[in-house]
Order: C-alpha cells, then sequence, then structure tokens
C-alpha cells in the first residue's frame, strides 16, 4: 500500500501538515523568471504516475479518485521558485503538494499535507523557496516548513486507508511556478559575454535591448558552459515563419551541434497541434513542439529546462515539449544523433538568408551537475 510519509490518521478536517527533508545551498541572485503552468488543463502531459492511484482531467480539474495509493510527479525539476496551487481533498483520506520531492514516487521532498475537508472549497497553497529558506501558507495562512532537497520535482500524493468507506477525491486546477534567483545572460547594451563564429553569413547586433540576428547562416554563444539549469529568453520573429533555434549543451566554438530547441511559428493549415517542422518548442531531430503556441510578429517567452537526460520546453507558460533522452551517447556531441552529456554553451542560431530574430531578457538558473 502506498503511504504518505509518516502522515497519522488522527489529522482533523482543516489540519496541515508540513514536511521536508534536507538543506539546499543559497541562490546567488534574487531576480524573478516567468510563470510557467506545470498543470495545463488538458492533460497530464509532463507528469508520470506511479502506484495505482488513476489521475484524470475533468472539465479543467486535475481528479484522482481511485486507487490504493500513488504519486504524479513532474519530469521536469526546479531548484529555486515560487509556486501557487489551487487543491481540495474530499470524501476521507489524505492527498499532499511536495516540493523538490524524488522522482521515484514515494513520499519525500517538502510536503504539505491536507486531510479531507468537510467543505467544498479549494485550498490556495502558495510556496516560495530559495536555497534554504522555504516558506509556505494555506489559505493565506503561514505554515512551517523546513528546508527540502536542493532541487527535485513537484508532487502530487493520494493515499486512500483501510477505514475509509468510500476512497477520497484529490483535485487540483491550478499549479503553476516562477523561477527564482536567475542571472541574466544577457546586458541588453553589447554582446560582453557571448561569442560569435567566425566566417558565417549572419550579422549579430544590439537593437532597442535585444541581440538581433539578420541573415544566415550562424551562431552566437555563450562565453559561459552550462550542463544543468533552467533558461528563459524572450523571443521575436520579424517574418513569415522564420527558422531559427536555441541550442544548448553545444561544444565551444562549434557549429550547430547538442541540442536544439527550434523557433518556427508555422503549423498545417489552421491546427496549431500540427507544428511544419518541429515547430517553435520541439526539439529538433527529436520530439515535435504539441502546439506551436505563439505567432510571427509578437514576442513569446520559452522556457528551457535542462537537467541529467531530461529537457522540456515551455513556451509561454505552457508546455510544448518533454523529452527523456535514454539513447547511447552522442558521436561529436550532436543532440541529434544521441545523448549528449557534457556542459556547453547556449546559442542562438541565423538559419539562412530570410533569418531576422530578436532575442532579449535571457536569464537562467544554473543547477547543480
Amino acid at each position: 500500500m502506498f503511504t504518505i510519509g509518516i502522515v497519522r490518521r488522527t489529522l482533523c478536517a482543516g489540519a496541515v501538515v508540513v514536511l521536508a527533508t534536507l538543506t539546499a545551498a543559497s541562490a546567488q541572485d534574487v531576480s524573478e523568471g516567468t510563470w510557467i503552468n506545470l498543470f495545463d488543463g488538458e492533460s497530464t502531459y509532463g507528469w508520470t504516475a506511479f502506484g495505482d492511484a488513476a489521475w484524470t482531467v475533468r472539465d479543467g480539474t486535475l481528479v484522482c479518485d481511485t486507487g490504493s495509493g500513488g504519486a504524479l510527479v513532474t519530469n521536469a525539476s526546479f531548484m529555486d521558485f515560487e509556486l501557487t496551487a489551487q487543491m481540495k481533498v474530499s470524501r476521507g483520506g489524505t492527498g499532499a503538494l511536495a516540493l523538490r520531492a524524488p522522482f521515484e514516487g514515494h513520499p519525500g521532498g517538502g510536503m504539505i499535507v491536507l486531510p479531507a475537508g468537510k467543505d467544498n472549497a479549494f485550498s490556495t497553497i502558495q510556496v516560495k523557496a530559495t536555497g534554504g529558506t522555504v516558506t509556505a501558507t494555506v489559505n493565506g495562512q503561514p505554515v512551517e516548513i523546513s528546508a527540502p532537497a536542493q532541487i527535485g520535482h513537484i508532487a502530487l500524493y493520494y493515499q486512500r486507508y483501510h477505514r475509509d468507506k468510500k476512497a477520497p477525491v484529490v483535485e487540483l486546477k491550478e499549479l503553476k511556478l516562477r523561477p527564482l534567483g536567475m542571472t541574466s545572460l544577457f546586458n541588453g547594451k553589447d554582446l560582453t559575454g557571448w561569442y560569435i563564429i567566425p566566417d558565417r553569413k549572419s550579422v549579430f547586433s544590439v537593437v532597442d535591448g535585444a541581440i538581433n540576428i539578420k541573415d544566415g547562416n550562424g551562431q552566437i554563444e555563450t562565453e559561459a558552459t552550462f550542463r544543468n539549469f533552467l533558461l528563459q529568453i524572450d523571443v521575436f520573429s520579424n517574418g513569415d515563419h522564420l527558422n531559427s533555434g536555441v541550442f544548448f549543451r553545444t561544444p565551444p566554438k562549434q557549429f550547430w551541434l547538442g541540442y536544439e530547441s527550434q523557433v518556427r511559428n508555422e503549423w498545417l493549415k489552421d491546427d496549431r497541434s500540427k507544428p511544419v517542422d518541429y515547430g517553435t518548442g520541439g526539439l529538433y531531430g527529436l520530439v515535435p513542439a504539441r502546439k506551436v503556441v505563439p505567432s510571427d510578429r509578437e514576442w513569446f517567452t520559452k522556457t528551457i529546462v535542462c537537467n541529467g537526460n531530461h529537457m522540456a520546453v515551455w513556451v509561454n507558460g505552457y508546455l510544448v515539449s518533454d523529452f527523456f533522452d535514454t539513447r547511447p551517447p552522442a558521436q561529436n556531441s550532436d543532440g541529434k544523433n544521441g545523448y549528449v552529456d557534457a556542459a556547453g554553451t547556449i546559442n542562438l542560431q541565423g538559419h539562412d538568408p530570410t533569418t531576422d530574430l530578436s532575442f532579449k531578457n535571457i536569464h537562467i538558473q544554473q543547477y547543480p551537475n
């Protein structure tokens, strides 16, 4: 039987128990990122279920009301963040929301346990985690919480006890996260900290506080290298269906290697779920975007999480691609042909003579290696 930590059956309705373990390193910066949705209101895309609990989406709400116990865990991992959720538990049993939890599905991390309530109201949960300092409130009331691990997943837990006459119902209608402690990779004034691959056709300049790329092909990359991280970047495509990409884990001064999160706002007919090529946010050569969210000639925000062999991409807060790279190691660090494990640069692509794109607000949260 699945068991949530050390939750006691004597909890009264409305009580809140908060559990956590370990400590975390301090963040180096306090700048805030952009919100992303961990639950899209449509599906459990980007999550993995453990145990026999059955999670479904009904009328925009994530529901679990079947099974003896289990967990639903984000595939992506997170370090420092602000989180908000709308959640309720009814008809007995308990449900829990955990932060920086282990992926394997067993209870852990900083866990907020909600026993079954008598009314039909959702509880508002708010969490802020920065390094070893973690604070939380439930319906505006502070709750004591110690620091969980430095990095981990967001998890939902479901528990039914033998005494329960009816299976509990755990419901979630909102879960969103904003990264904290982000470090800027671009100063908005010049190309300090960036390296341009020589002898290519792209023209790179700073225009109105953004890196502008015209013509192609070409590549501009960070001088620093990164392996595990959360990256956020604003992108503007000044043309029809222009092709570009944000590359990562690229060996320094190597052209178009590593992984590519594509930029291409084009889809078949009127169906944004059918991207042309891999679509904006798709991982080129690996997995297409499940929906092309942005349109040309408007700013959009791309969020990339890369940790170990897992990669996920959100566009305007919507998760468009999610991928575990279980292939053998790539030759020549080409992510299209195999797994790339080593740290590398983050770089922006000039694709062809039609290229005219801009990139700004480039921020990163570096994860432990």
